[in-house]
């Protein structure tokens, strides 16, 4: 694994981390990040811009189940996951992520129960991630991101950070993509702006679309980004 970026990703305050998080979580964070750095080759077009300490939100578009660990494997801070429950529920990974807090989404109609666990970590100052599409996208096309999120940071004054992600883990199976080294891009983009005054529907629909907007951006520029580092 080839991890390359021109600056180091800002490190969190270590003493609150041991304080918040138990053991465990710190042992599979260690494993998560070593199978990441071993295993797949990620290329960090830009440097983590998420913060080191208190509530954020991380959204991503959605390439494949592998998204979240080629994430956190690059991560200093622990990021509280949402996850389609369909993920959730296989009887061999569910203890695993129950240890790191993992929140099951039901992707069929609204999950009041998932918004709720969102809520909660993010009023204890937990750095939530989230795939705004909802499913994984077949192609670099994205597609229409949901208000959710938008709801989510006006309600707790959350900031936003936009992550795109893209490789040949693209479209692949879950099983297939962890178990073949994979080689991936990651850009972090600076927080999203948006007005957080207005929870109307037409205002929800304006800040997903600047949500969206800061991911496409980081989209475009992933090729004039590659080939400033000779990629």
């Amino acid at each position: 694994m080839f991890v390359r970026a021109n600056d180091t990703p800002v490190r969190p305050d270590n003493a609150s981390v041991s304080r918040s998080r138990p053991v465990a979580v710190r042992l599979l964070h260690g494993a998560n990040r070593a199978y990441v750095r071993m295993f797949h080759r990620l290329d960090v077009l830009t440097p983590c811009r998420l913060p080191p300490r208190g509530r954020a939100i991380l959204i991503c578009n959605h390439t494949s189940g592998l998204d979240p660990h080629l994430i956190q494997g690059i991560c200093n801070r622990v990021v509280t996951w949402m996850m389609a429950k369909e993920y959730y529920e296989r009887p061999v990974i569910r203890s695993l992520l129950d240890v790191v807090g993992v929140i099951p989404v039901t992707r069929s109609g609204r999950d009041t129960s998932a918004t709720r666990a969102a809520l909660r970590a993010l009023d204890n100052e937990q750095l939530l991630g989230i795939f705004p599409e909802g499913r994984i996208a077949p192609t670099r096309d994205l597609l229409p991101f949901q208000t959710g999120v938008a709801l989510m940071a006006i309600k707790t004054e959350a900031p936003v950070y936009p992550v795109y992600l893209d490789g040949t883990q693209r479209g692949l199976e879950m099983v297939r993509a962890f178990v073949s080294a994979q080689r991936a891009s990651i850009a972090f983009g600076p927080e999203v702006k948006f007005d957080r005054g207005d929870t109307s529907r037409e205002g929800l629909e304006a800040a997903t679309a600047a949500m969206e907007a800061a991911v496409t951006a980081l989209r475009d520029d992933v090729p004039n980004l590659r080939r400033r580092r000779g990629m």
